[in-house]
């Protein structure tokens, strides 16, 4: 039987992703600054952060943690997100691995 996952305020179960993007080399730091000055005022965001990957110095780790999967889908359309993605799209020379999770709680989430 499957243990019962912490809900979010809603309800439902929170969403969360994990993804690598590639920067054009040298522009890793860059790229970091366009998504974290991204971010402000995403509604129902419960976490953002944005890594360096240690083992390839053009890669980020964005880990992000949502009330819901709806929350990240109207976060595409804020004017803030798609200005970012939009500065940042010359910046980035592809993605890597991407992760869909169903978050179960930890240090920060409610």
């Amino acid at each position: 039987m499957r243990a019962r996952l912490p809900s979010n305020k809603l309800g439902g179960t929170m969403y969360g992703l994990i993804g690598k993007i590639l920067a054009t080399p040298g522009n890793r730091d860059a790229l970091a600054a366009i998504l974290l000055e991204g971010i402000a005022g995403m509604p129902g965001c419960l976490s953002y952060i944005v890594a360096q990957d240690l083992a390839n110095p053009d890669a980020l780790w964005v880990t992000e943690v949502w009330v819901g999967q709806a929350e990240h889908q109207a976060s595409l359309a804020l004017p803030s997100v798609r200005a970012a993605i939009a500065q940042a799209r010359p910046i980035i020379a592809g993605f890597g691995e991407r992760f869909e999770t169903e978050p179960m709680g930890g240090v920060g989430l409610a």
